[in-house]
């Protein structure tokens, strides 16, 4: 999962070394912390959230298989 995020993030910003994903686990989710640039936030949200839902939707149909419930965060 972390590596997913971190490789959608990457093709969206301008300065992909900044993408750093952090994966936090509980008994019963799984959190994906992801930081980028601050001149990057704007691309990796999109207008009114449709990037940010987009990539939760597919980490959440990519981690069917867990066991666990799948959350990202946009963490500045």
């Amino acid at each position: 999962m972390k590596d997913l995020v971190e490789f959608i993030a990457k093709a969206l910003v301008d300065q992909p070394d900044e993408v750093r994903v952090e994966q936090l686990e509980d008994s019963r989710t799984i959190t994906l912390e992801l930081r980028v640039a601050p001149d990057d936030m704007g691309k990796v949200i999109g207008k009114q959230g449709r990037i940010a839902k987009a990539i939760r939707t597919v980490v959440n149909a990519a981690s069917v298989n867990e066991k666990k419930r799948v959350m990202v965060e946009i963490v500045q």
